[in-house]
């Protein structure tokens, strides 16, 4: 048999390692802006063509290149970042692989122009598809010109993968948003399209949070900072009142560089409890400065997850500036004592005030007073007839109140008793009972002592329980439907097989809501701003990512229309789903739930039938949209085992 083994040339294992670092155009923008940073540059242009699957142009002023090291530089595992393993554990850049340059030039035609500084000429140099095709003299500006261009093109099954341009130049926006958070310093600035979406001066952090995500979040954010032997915290966190049920900004940064930490995330989380609403999440942008030699980042091909030797100590400090934070900062209600309007409070003086004098008679009793009579009270007009004995004369006014109490609680015990027990297993109860008709006797069942009634509704072999629950036998036992969700499944499909149908009319807003959004939500929106116009939704462009709703669909004149637009947005973003279908099925989903029976709502029996026929007819009737379960199942088997 003949060996079978073999090395893979130098274009195919190139192409698999793009695989792991290049998924779409964010991906190349992320490892050449790093680059430029390591390369000292305080000046970076990004320009796309086509959300970057036409062209991705990187210009910076950096320290530039040498003709051998552009050329050495597109080789695979060839860097000046790291020269031995031991090197991996002392990192001050963002690359040091050696592999994101040879990725890009295996699926992608590129071209580079660089100079090194202090250099009179510089050089040229194009990679077709890993395929070097020339190199020469070049008078161009110092640092480095990179373009990349045809994305994927000798990958069609990737490049056929890329979602739509609205879709790839969100992510951009997402990635280059965190670019910008970490490099402060940097003159960043974002074309696209000969658009530019973003031009941002170096400056303070704080002044980089507002450039990016409006500047309405210059009062929303207090400070952070700490400073101990493990670690330097520094940076801001959202005061509670802005915590955000959609879309949170979150932040975390080590050493300059982003990552994603779900245990530090968990620890800002615990700071909020009993501060924000369990469904909110407050924004943070918060920076670690660690000695490299107690974090690992070579643990992904994004090396956005990073482990940590003093995990547990960075929680506890990060916990505690947060605490200090939340607390000097006052988070509660505070008082002001500076009232202009405020009452003069005159300064007690004890050589000068002379302090109140009280007359106390030690022999006055209040309850010697002789009780006023009714008539006294209230005159001959409107006084009541007194209450008449049992004898038939009139009680006076000093009647036995003791005695009034106990016949009344001797005739209500007289009532009780004559109401028959609804369990012959339970004591009897001074219970109120209400009544169950079917074509049976009379069923009574207790009210419980919330004032709800357990009342079950039948309809056929099913019943609604509480107006909240139906319960109907099915193969394995007794099934438990939620009517909510059950309705709400049921409309959402009804919905989303008649969106892309049918046109809505809009309906003006009386007072229309502002949005300020982020520069990638602003780029969604605009987007599928046309057509949720036919969806009946009127959204106007004010400028600066800030948008209007000055009207929306007839049909959803009571659902909060901000919240279902900035879902979409978030939806679309978060999943990368096409924006158009992603829209019909936020639509069909905001729709369902402002129609949907509530919980509460007493129904028919034709109502229960009929949303039972509709339930099982879905091709999903076991969770909603959302993925929240509609029903349960409780077995015959435990049923028996609770009876024993």
């Amino acid at each position: 048999m003949s060996d079978i083994i073999r090395l893979l040339p130098d274009s195919v294992a190139n192409q698999i390692a793009a695989g792991e670092v290049i998924q779409r155009p964010a991906s190349v923008i992320k490892e050449l802006v790093e680059n430029s940073i390591d390369a000292g540059a305080d000046s970076i242009t990004i320009i796309l063509k086509d959300a970057g699957r036409t062209l991705i142009q990187v210009i910076d002023n950096g320290s530039g290149m040498s003709d051998t090291d552009a050329r050495l530089a597109f080789e695979r595992h060839a860097t000046s970042k790291i020269a031995r393993a031991d090197d991996l554990f002392t990192l001050h850049t963002m690359g040091f692989r050696g592999e994101a340059l040879a990725s890009i030039a295996a699926i992608a035609q590129v071209e580079l122009r660089t100079m090194l500084q202090g250099a009179s000429l510089g050089t040229r140099l194009v990679i077709n598809g890993s395929k070097f095709e020339s190199q020469e003299a070049d008078a161009c500006a110092q640092g480095s010109n990179l373009m990349v261009k045809n994305l994927f093109f000798n990958v069609p099954a990737r490049r056929k993968f890329l979602k739509k341009d609205s879709v790839e130049l969100s992510a951009i926006m997402r990635e280059f948003e965190r670019l910008a958070l970490v490099n402060t310093g940097v003159d960043l600035t974002l074309i696209s399209n000969d658009t530019t979406l973003h031009s941002l001066m170096r400056g303070s952090m704080k002044r980089r949070i507002c450039d990016l995500f409006g500047k309405n979040l210059d009062k929303q954010l207090i400070p952070v900072e700490t400073d101990t032997s493990i670690v330097s915290i520094n940076g801001f966190i959202g005061l509670p009142e802005n915590a955000r049920r959609r879309n949170p900004l979150q932040y975390f940064m080590v050493n300059g560089r982003n990552m994603r930490h779900p245990y530090f995330h968990k620890a800002v989380m615990q700071c909020y409890e009993r501060l924000i609403p369990a469904d909110a999440q407050p924004n943070y942008f918060i920076s670690l400065r660690v000695d490299p030699e107690t974090i690992d980042v070579n643990i992904h091909p994004t090396k956005n997850e990073i482990k940590f030797e003093n995990e547990q100590g960075i929680w506890q400090i990060l916990t505690a500036a947060i605490r200090d934070s939340l607390g000097r900062f006052n988070v509660g209600p505070s008082l002001d004592f500076d009232r202009d309007d405020a009452p003069d409070i005159p300064v007690f003086n004890p050589d000068s005030d002379k302090m109140p004098e009280i007359d106390i008679d030690p022999g006055y009793n209040p309850f010697s007073e002789p009780i006023p009579r009714q008539a006294d009270i209230l005159g001959p007009d409107l006084m009541m007839p007194a209450p008449r004995s049992t004898s038939g004369s009139r009680v006076s006014a000093a009647t036995d109140w003791a005695k009034l109490y106990d016949d009344f609680m001797r005739k209500r015990d007289e009532g009780l008793a004559s109401v028959p027990a609804t369990r012959t297993d339970a004591p009897a109860a001074p219970h109120a009972t209400a009544t169950m008709r079917d074509s049976a006797d009379p069923v009574s069942l207790p009210i419980d002592g919330a004032g709800h009634s357990s009342q079950l509704q039948p309809a056929g072999n099913s019943f609604q329980y509480r107006d909240t629950y139906i319960l109907t036998p099915s193969r394995d036992g007794l099934m438990v439907i939620d009517q909510h969700r059950a309705h709400l499944r049921v409309l959402y499909d009804s919905y989303l097989a008649k969106a892309s149908e049918q046109q809505f009319v809009a309906q003006a807003t009386m007072f229309p809501d502002v949005l300020e959004l982020s520069g990638a939500q602003s780029a969604l929106l605009a987007d599928i701003r046309q057509r949720m116009s036919e969806l009946g939704f009127v959204i106007t462009p004010r400028g600066d990512n800030t948008w209007s709703i000055d009207g929306v669909p007839s049909q959803m004149a009571d659902t909060p229309a901000r919240e279902m637009v900035l879902t979409m947005i978030d939806n679309i973003a978060s999943t990368g789903l096409d924006p158009e279908s992603a829209m019909y099925e936020q639509f069909a989903l905001s729709m369902a739930r402002a129609g949907a029976i509530r919980r509460g709502q007493p129904l028919t029996p034709d109502d229960i039938d009929r949303l039972l026929s509709d339930l099982f007819r879905s091709p999903s009737p076991a969770h909603t949209p959302d993925g929240k379960n509609i029903f349960t199942i409780i077995s015959t088997d435990y049923i028996a085992r609770l009876l024993g």
